[in-house]
């Protein structure tokens, strides 16, 4: 410090004339892009070539004429000249299919060929919600035409891709899409748009869009905006269960093309019906039995019931069907629906207004509740055939058929079990009952978490009647399985052996199960959410919407007749919403704001968001703009600054991108890659399956996390990813994964995240392709710290130690709330760590829960770090200046005593400061307070607060200069500050990290120091790495670097530690004078 300050003192140079204008190679290095999302560029006669090609191989391919049949039997095939007609004359079109028409794989297919057809190229761009599914389908559709994946279908999602411009469809994340139009319909390009890159896109497909995720409610708002500056430029909007009134409204009006689905019917049962028939069976088991799809119905009973339907319906022909449902009364038959439409006898009468043989048919008690195969019960087809008296008796039968015993029964249940509360009780009874009543068929289970899946797989596996491997294999699905666990799900079990699964909502949707033919609904699902008033993040069980109710009811008829039981009553099923609260309402929308300033600087971001279907909150809008002010990416009028534009380049959220520039300039980039992908993907860590696995589960976090100092759960990621890399190195990757609860395949994912995100900064600019020395710092554990930081900021907190008697820690945050740290977190026991030195947690984000306000992943860091990278600081006296002024106070006039203080640390007050702040900041060695962000304190000396605060000038300084001139090297006074900030942070984190250095040295043989392989002989202890400078042209001379374990002896690098750590909280003097830094 003290040569550093000697060649270049505070107040030498003038910071913003070296960060200057941006180069113009800096701003063009932003726009180029990847060219998947580039025109192919072919003749006529080669597309005629292309387009001979897929069909011959249709056509001679044994497989691929298999698919071919089966591609021609799919509900959409029918509407193919509809679809490319529509296309063709709109430039927005909605198609609505039901689950299974084939839409997703099929529609970009018929556009792509009928664009071929016509002799023309074409780019089309197609969204799903999950990156899974993008490549699934990509994978998918290039099987169906006889390709390789990624050559005339590729994908591209966060991070990863394949393919190129020769890819005529390419599959893409709803993030990705919003990247396109942000950075290539950006004001500047609008102005011009004949040569911008969209131009070389002909149509968008936005699948799933029922779904609402932030981006596609994003980007439907830029879509409408854009159309019209893009007239060649087609948009197709696809969904399963959408509210298409509403959409074509937003879009002016444009045409819906309805495709019906393909399912077999399902009948439902609510609780109400579960509950009688449990207690009939637990009474005597021959009162009540749960009907099955195996009807005793022969095929002769089955033409006959088709040929009177339809002569019925179309014809108006009723002897037939009167006779056959007066003469057979079972429900089997008078609840009989038609093979291809799904139409029951009392719908047929219904929709005729045929009153008598209608109410003869509810007499029978025949079934209101069946849906025909669009999805329409009696009810709803007598009020659409215009049918008012046959309504109205419907109407009077369903609200009187609950007899007195049912809701009795159903009365005193919900007296002792809370609607809320999944009951493992009543779900093993009713698979008992399912099992006993039917031979086979698979049983799917929904649940809202984790905690309700693991309590009913332990309660059926205590059963002596499921726990018999041989007739029962029982399955967990959730994102957080083993990928090896998840597979078994698609296994059909060997004959006398049912498969139940246990599922959260990704068997909704995301993945399809064909062998599943009864399906218990719990009603509940974890959404994640977040309150802006509190700004707090909520991932708590809440009812399902009517849309997911059915697509649970769709999965029981995917191969044959389903049933399905929502364990909800009747009147709770007309309550539920009809769609799931939309993402943009429930979500932080940091990333998006952003993303609004990068496509119209001049527009205010409110006023933009105001343009969506659903539009956030005011004060969620605020609290993001607040986020971006802090990290530098907004000033405070909300003009979009250079390093904003730079944060909202990156392909990763804003406060990502600052940790990735953060890094750059440290030298400590390969930590950063995998923390930067690691919090845009799941956990890598597996749940265990076994009670008796817990424990190990959370040693071994613990374990890899000691491996980088202890104390974090980024950490164990590290070390977890670092560890395996070696692992796989030496042909060990599925023992590590097993012995550590590791997923592998979360890690390979991560393996290539960091590739493309590595690649990306080279092709944007950020770094150079020879990116080896831009982690030599990349084991130092403050410069570790710092980088860690860096990307968390401003989610900090202050460990509070509980009181006596109290088990677990509790955090403080800057709002003032207390929360606790969640049990899978490896800080979860630090209320039995009182002798740790640092008392400072970075989080990612404050959730509540189930079981209250926590903190899930987070991390301990001493204050250096957040000195140096918070949004402000400021200075108040020290205790020995108190005692001073209030000498001077006592020897005051009377009444001249106006009191300066800080009340609870908020509101600083400045009105004394031209009295009182040359008198504590006289003298060096005076002791003062350093105040973060107006609520953390820390003691230092008034000389290293002045060059602390030095040192955050020229650090910011640096970051935008490294960011607008990626490619030079640093002036020499910024160059000489961060390597003595690199140094500073060293020898911070080896005071307060003991345990690091021996860690971090071993961490490349702790695969050999397990039980995975044959022990390796141990290498010799190495020093400790050194922070490495960025390289400087040598004008000047540079400080020499010191040995970091080491205090250079009189270095002022040491000022945090004038009472820093002990002084950590707020402070109990009365009276202060403060000055911002």
């Amino acid at each position: 410090m003290g040569d550093l300050f000697a060649h270049f003192p505070p107040g030498d140079g003038n910071l913003k004339d070296m960060v200057g204008e941006k180069s113009g190679s800096m701003v063009n290095a932003r726009h180029r892009h990847s060219d998947i999302f580039s025109r192919p560029i072919m003749t006529k006669d080669e597309i005629t070539r292309k387009l001979e090609a897929v069909t011959s191989r249709r056509e001679t391919v044994s497989d691929l004429k298999v698919i071919t049949v089966l591609r021609s039997k799919l509900p959409i095939a029918s509407y193919k000249d509809a679809i490319t007609s529509a296309v063709e004359s709109h430039q927005v079109v909605l198609i609505s299919g039901e689950t299974g028409c084939g839409k997703t794989t099929q529609v970009p297919q018929y556009i792509l060929d009928y664009m071929w057809g016509k002799g023309e190229t074409c780019k089309i761009l197609c969204t799903q919600p999950r990156r899974i599914s993008a490549m699934s389908v990509s994978e998918r559709i290039s099987r169906e035409r006889g390709e390789a994946a990624g050559e005339n279908v590729g994908y591209k999602i966060r991070l990863d891709s394949k393919g190129g411009q020769q890819s005529s469809i390419v599959l893409c994340t709803t993030g990705v899409l919003l990247r396109v139009l942000v950075s290539k319909g950006s004001r500047r390009s609008m102005k011009n748009p004949a040569k911008d890159e969209i131009s070389d896109i002909t149509h968008i497909i936005m699948d799933e869009i029922h779904e609402r995720d932030r981006y596609s409610d994003f980007m439907l708002a830029i879509m409408r905006d854009m159309l019209p500056l893009y007239p060649h430029l087609r948009l197709v909007l696809m969904s399963a269960t959408i509210d298409t009134a509403r959409f074509s409204q937003y879009f002016g009006g444009c045409p819906v093309i309805q495709v019906p689905g393909f399912t077999y019917p399902v009948k439902t049962y609510y609780l109400e019906d579960v509950l009688s028939a449990v207690k009939s069976s637990n009474d005597d088991g021959s009162t009540f039995s749960i009907p099955t799809n195996n009807h005793m119905i022969s095929e002769e009973h089955k033409l006959s019931f088709d040929e009177a339907i339809n002569l019925a319906w179309s014809n108006d022909e009723w002897d037939l069907l009167s006779e056959l449902v007066s003469s057979e009364e079972t429900p089997e038959l008078f609840n009989y629906q038609h093979s291809l439409t799904g139409l029951t006898p009392l719908m047929v009468f219904a929709g005729k207004g045929r009153i008598g043989e209608m109410c003869m048919l509810l007499s029978f008690g025949a079934d209101c509740n069946l849906r025909s195969k669009d999805g329409t019960t009696a009810l709803e087809i007598a009020e659409r055939e215009n049918q008012p008296e046959a309504a109205e008796i419907i109407k009077k039968h369903m609200d009187g058929s609950s007899s007195t015993e049912e809701q009795s029964i159903l009365n005193k249940y919900l007296e002792r079990v809370r609607p809320e509360i999944v009951d493992v009780v009543l779900i093993e009874q009713l698979i008992r009952k399912i099992c006993t009543d039917s031979k086979d068929g698979g049983i799917l289970v929904f649940f809202s978490g984790w905690d309700d899946i693991n309590r009913a797989r332990e309660k059926l596996l205590a059963s002596s009647f499921f726990n018999n491997p041989s007739k029962f294999v029982v399955i967990s699905l959730h994102s957080m399985v083993p990928t090896l666990e998840q597979k078994k799900v698609f296994k059909r079990p060997p004959p006398g052996c049912r498969k139940i699964v246990l599922s959260t909502n990704l068997a909704e949707t995301a993945v399809t199960i064909d062998d599943i033919v009864y399906v218990i609904d719990t009603g509940r699902m974890k959404e994640k959410s977040y309150d802006p008033y509190n700004n707090v993040s909520t991932l708590q069980s809440s009812w399902i919407s009517k849309a997911s109710a059915k697509q649970r009811e769709g999965r029981a008829g995917r191969c044959q007749p389903g049933i399905c039981y929502h364990l909800y009553s009747k009147l709770r099923a007309a309550s539920l919403p009809d769609f799931q609260t939309p993402e943009l309402k429930r979500m932080p929308i940091e990333e998006l704001c952003l993303q609004v300033k990068m496509l119209d600087p001049s527009c205010k971001i409110e006023v933009f968001l105001a343009k969506t279907l659903d539009p956030p909150v005011s004060e969620s809008i605020r609290n993001a703009i607040v986020v971006l002010r802090d990290i530098g990416a907004l000033s405070t009028d909300e003009t979009l600054t250079d390093l904003g534009e730079k944060l909202g380049s990156l392909p990763v959220h804003p406060l990502i991108s600052r940790m990735l520039f953060f890094a750059i300039l440290m030298n400590c980039l390969d930590p950063a890659l995998t923390l930067a992908c690691a919090s845009d993907y799941k956990d890598p860590f597996t749940l265990p399956m076994l009670p008796e696995d817990k424990k190990r589960a959370a040693d071994a976090k613990t374990e890899l996390a000691s491996l980088y100092g202890g104390c974090g759960d980024q950490f164990a990621v590290l070390a977890a990813f670092e560890c395996w890399n070696n692992s796989k190195k030496m042909g060990l990757e599925a023992r590590f994964c097993s012995q550590y609860f590791v997923s592998g395949g979360a890690m390979k994912m991560l393996s290539g995240m960091r590739k493309q995100l590595q690649k990306e900064l080279i092709r944007i600019g950020f770094i150079l392709s020879d990116v080896s020395s831009y982690s030599m710092n990349a084991h130092d554990p403050g410069v570790l710290h710092a980088v860690l930081v860096s990307g968390m900021y401003p989610m900090v907190g202050r460990l509070c130690f509980p009181n006596k008697g109290a088990k677990r820690a509790i955090i403080e945050t800057a709002s003032g709330d207390k929360v606790r740290l969640h049990n899978r977190s490896t800080n979860f026991k630090l209320s039995f760590k009182r002798n740790l030195g640092h008392t400072l947690v970075v989080f990612d984000e404050v959730t509540r829960g189930d079981m209250g306000v926590n903190i899930k992943n987070c991390s301990l860091v001493g204050p250096l770090p957040l000195l140096l990278l918070s949004t402000e600081i400021a200075v108040a006296p020290g205790e020995q200046n108190d005692h001073k002024k209030e000498a001077e106070d006592d020897d005051d006039d009377e009444g001249s005593g106006d009191e300066a203080g800080i009340d609870d640390g908020m509101d600083l007050d400045t009105k004394s400061i031209g009295n009182n702040e040359d008198k504590f900041m006289s003298s060096p060695d005076d002791m003062v307070r350093i105040i973060v962000d107006r609520w953390l304190y820390f003691g230092s000396t008034a000389i290293d607060v002045s060059l602390l605060y030095c040192l955050r000038e020229r650090l910011s300084a640096a970051i935008l200069y490294k960011v607008t001139y990626p490619s030079n090297p640093l002036p020499p006074i910024l160059g000489a500050s961060i390597h003595a900030i690199a140094c500073i942070l060293s020898c911070d984190g080896c005071s307060g990290m003991s345990v690091a250095t021996d860690g971090v040295d071993n961490l490349t043989t702790m695969v050999n120091a397990t039980n995975l392989g044959k022990p390796q002989p141990q290498p010799q202890p190495q020093p400790q790495p050194q922070p490495q400078p960025q390289p400087q042209p040598q004008q000047q001379p540079q400080p020499q670097p010191q040995r970091y374990g080491n205090r250079p002896k009189g270095s002022s690098a040491a000022f945090i530690n004038h009472g820093g750590h002990q002084n950590l909280g707020p402070s109990t003097a009365s009276t202060s004078t403060s000055r911002n830094v």
